[in-house]
């Protein structure tokens, strides 16, 4: 069985970009992932996409929380996480392709714990 690779993405004042992040990694030739969203009180429409989001792809999960800033939303993805290898990415970067199957191979064939 494939391993689950946890995606978290912390959400903050992105609406102009979350769409194309989100879409990069749900576009991943590597499948078996799921993608954590972190919404950090954002007062922007960041929310909502994300929310819009998750109800076209059961691999999104949305977490909404008070802003406390980007290490308290990663961290608040690391506690739901359940993937076997954990990245992160920011609400406002996207990610090629192949991003998450190119980092797992070179971990899983080199036996790293990090890539």
């Amino acid at each position: 069985m494939k391993k689950v690779v946890s995606v978290i993405i912390p959400v903050y004042n992105v609406e102009e970009f979350i769409f194309r992040t989100v879409e990069s990694v749900m576009n991943q030739d590597y499948k078996n992932i799921e993608i954590i969203l972190v919404d950090d009180g954002s007062p922007d429409n960041s929310a909502k996409i994300i929310d819009e989001l998750a109800k076209k792809d059961d691999r999104i999960i949305c977490v909404h929380k008070e802003n406390v800033g980007v290490s308290s939303a990663r961290n608040a993805g690391l506690r739901i996480a359940s993937g076997e290898y954990v990245t992160f990415i920011d609400g406002d970067d996207w990610v090629e392709p192949k991003y998450i199957s190119y980092l797992l191979n070179l971990v899983e064939s080199n036996k790293c714990e990090m890539a």
